[in-house]
């Protein structure tokens, strides 16, 4: 790769640093350890992995000294059920799902530098030694409790061990801690008739000792580092945590009945292990442990900058539990964002392991080979970064054959069939002086694009980063339009090339077909993040090195060298067929239905529409003012099971309502979600609490109640009508 002699004075204009280094002299990415209890899907992808991936391989082409880690989590509570399930033992389970996970990620592109496992010995030493440490200091409080044990199987049961039937929705294998049929967030003892999955027995309460982390001790100063020293983390991430906060934190457990995990490291606690959510965060440490010998400089030094990719249901583990441990432990850095995004639906439902309602990586990639980078692109441009969003194939479809294929690919596959077909494959002159408008208008745009990537990577908006390159691709289509260069070539060369010929237009026409040549390139380098697959074709057909991926080329118009000769074109995506997305659809729905099977069966409830009521005149209608508004805080009100008290934002205030849903959702994952409130309702006190408004939602067959909110995030206080 070379540059042109030629020198445009707007080619000076590289993009500047955005975002700021804040000093930092190394990252550390974690992306969260999925569970080797099954494969990888779709929505672990758009949630945490390919956000994760984005923003590393756009990190590496910065040159920045930056380490992405991760791996399986192979203890807990479900990989033990799991293996009773299928009569095998929890090792052989993490052994298959481990290779499978790893592989899936490979193969989608997730860029890690080690995939590591909790399993492995250096993990079970490091978090032995971790625990050990605090333990001397003092740090643990030694509590006996009751918990259920299954006096058949003579064990003690975690939450996941005993099911019964849903208090909310009447589901009869609700687990302990959660409904997977309407997602109700439960306890053992709201079970209806519950009983041990080990033995089928009912279960009995029973002694046991184990050690507890007295969060509270804590809580003045994860206030202060943040809710003052974080303020700019994301919504969904900075409410949950005052959420927490505000309700006020407590001792938690750190140590299980179980023999599967990591051994509590004292004499006398045989049968203990670690709790999951002490160790598996402690294998980020490991992992890096295994990777490089210099591991505490991404751990121990202040000038590393440590970033969590996660899911929301993952967020008090990582923003309030896990910086609690590290500060207790001292010598650790702590994580500088933590940028979760919400869940990723499909179909119009909620994924669902139990009921086979996924979409499996492992699958995708053998039924759309080749197809690697049209899944990463619709999982970011349908990412659930600010609210939870709905995969369907139809929209995948759409997407692939609409944008990748008609915009993106098009535009590519244009510039590379005239180059050869007018300049015999080789790039044309530049002729600066003949530069016109239309040109140096494209000019401008490739250059503000390379920079409004750069800021929109920064501030993890990896959507409004994504649309930014292919609005740069449709730029080009345009710029192709206007141009018409061939028009401008005559008739009689328009075949046999132009290269030594000259006529009228021939300088305007080399100009357009080589300023489409430079923004390929610039667009190979903005996708390369995005689209690694698709990158690296493009580096192909412009025959150049990785090092043309550099960022500080972005923006740059001199990347291809004038009279370089170029491959021929290839198609950089395909058509998507309706019978494909037919088959996919049809698959999603069978093996759904197959994985309920035929003895636990979801029983749908017929819904019954309501008669409606009284009618009203418009006048009526008219006296609603009905707002959209922001949660703030949520926190449940004492001794009322039904009634949560809610802050709301509505732009111009701050109201209280108090709304009886606390069995329909979890407290925390409310915050940051906007829904839509009568604000002019008559204040009413519910259990000594003054309501100002109330909340809408609708209820479905099964009795569950899903809350009205705008489909896209609009200003607090907005009027709907």
């Amino acid at each position: 790769m070379a540059t042109t002699n030629t020198n445009v004075d707007s080619d000076s204009q590289s993009p500047p640093p955005a975002g700021g280094d804040g000093g930092f002299k190394r990252y550390l990415i974690t992306a969260a350890l999925p569970y080797a209890n099954g494969p990888i899907h779709i929505g672990h992808m758009a949630g945490v992995y390919i956000p994760a991936d984005i923003y590393v391989r756009y990190q590496r082409a910065k040159k920045t000294d930056i380490k992405f880690v991760c791996g399986s989590d192979e203890h807990g509570v479900p990989i033990t059920i799991l293996a009773m399930k299928e009569g095998v033992s929890p090792q052989q389970i993490v052994d298959k799902y481990h290779a499978l996970i790893k592989e899936s990620f490979e193969q989608i592109g997730i860029s890690f530098d080690i995939y590591s496992r909790t399993s492995n010995q250096i993990h079970h030493e490091t978090a032995a030694a971790f625990f050990t440490k605090m333990y001397d200091d003092g740090l643990f409080e030694e509590k006996e409790t009751e918990q259920y044990y299954d006096e058949k199987a003579k064990t003690f049961l975690a939450d996941r061990y005993i099911v019964g039937t849903c208090p909310v929705c009447g589901n009869e294998n609700a687990y302990g801690d959660q409904c997977e049929r309407c997602g109700s967030s439960l306890s053992p003892e709201q079970l209806i008739n519950p009983r041990s999955t080990l033995s089928d027995a009912v279960p009995v309460k029973k002694k046991t000792k184990h050690w507890y982390f007295p969060l509270q001790n804590y809580e003045g100063w994860l206030k202060e580092w943040i809710l003052d020293g974080h303020k700019e983390w994301k919504n969904n991430v900075y409410g949950q945590c005052k959420s927490w906060l505000d309700n006020g934190l407590q001792s938690r457990a750190m140590t299980r009945d179980s023999n599967w995990g990591v051994k509590v490291p004292l004499p006398g606690a045989d049968g203990k292990v670690l709790y999951v959510w002490f160790d598996a965060p402690i294998g980020y440490i490991s992992a890096t442990k295994e990777l490089t010998a210099d591991w505490r400089d991404y751990w121990c030094k202040k000038d590393t900058r440590l970033i969590h990719f996660i899911g929301k249901d993952n967020i008090v583990f990582h923003c309030i539990i896990f910086p609690a441990m590290l500060k207790a432990h001292g010598g650790f850095v702590l994580p500088d964002n933590v940028p979760a995004n919400e869940f990723l639906n499909i179909e119009g439902d909620k994924v669902s392991t139990s009921r086979n309602w996924a979409v499996w990586v492992n699958e995708y990639v053998k039924d759309f080979p080749g197809c690697e980078d049209v899944l990463r692109y619709v999982l970011c441009a349908n990412a659930p970064e600010t609210k939870d969003n709905d995969f369907t194939w139809k929209d995948f479809q759409d997407r692939n054959n609409s944008e990748l294929v008609a915009i993106f690919g098009n535009f590519v596959n244009r510039a590379w069939v005239l180059m050869h077909k007018w300049f015999m494959g080789k790039v044309p002159q530049l002729h600066v002086n003949s530069l016109t408008t239309i040109d140096n208008e494209l000019i401008k745009n490739i250059q503000e694009s390379a920079i409004n990537v750069q800021n929109s990577l920064e501030e993890f908006k990896f959507r409004d980063a994504l649309f930014e390159v292919i609005d740069l691709a449709r730029k080009g289509n345009k710029y192709l339009q206007e141009k018409e260069p061939w028009k401008k070539v005559p008739a009689t060369l328009a075949t046999t090339g132009i290269t030594n010929v000259d006529f009228i237009n021939k300088a305007e026409v080399e100009n357009t077909i080589h300023l489409c040549l430079q923004l390929t390139a610039n667009l190979a380098i903005l996708i390369n993040p995005f689209l690694p697959f698709t990158a690296k074709k493009m580096l192909h057909m412009m025959k150049v090195v990785d090092k043309m991926l550099d960022w500080e080329n972005a923006g740059k118009i001199k990347l291809l060298s004038v009279g370089y000769s170029l491959r021929a074109p290839e198609l950089l995506f395909r058509k998507i067929e309706d019978e494909e997305i037919k088959a996919q659809v049809e698959k999603l729905k069978a093996g759904s239905v197959k994985a309920q099977g035929t003895s636990d069966k979801v029983q749908e409830k017929k819904f019954e529409v309501k008669n409606l009521k009284s009618e009203i005149t418009f006048d009526d209608f008219a006296k609603l003012d009905l707002r959209v508004g922001t949660i703030l805080s949520v926190e449940k009100v004492a001794k009322a099971d039904k009634l949560l008290k809610l802050e709301v934002d509505l732009g111009f205030e701050k109201r209280i309502i108090v709304s009886g849903i606390a069995l329909h959702f979890n407290a925390e994952n409310l915050v940051g979600k906007q829904i839509v409130i009568v604000a002019n309702l008559a204040p009413r006190k519910l259990k000594g609490i003054e309501s100002n408004g109330m909340i809408l939602s609708a209820e479905d067959e099964n009795g569950k109640l899903h809350l009205i909110n705008p489909e896209e995030i609009i200003n607090p206080g907005a009027g709907v009508s």
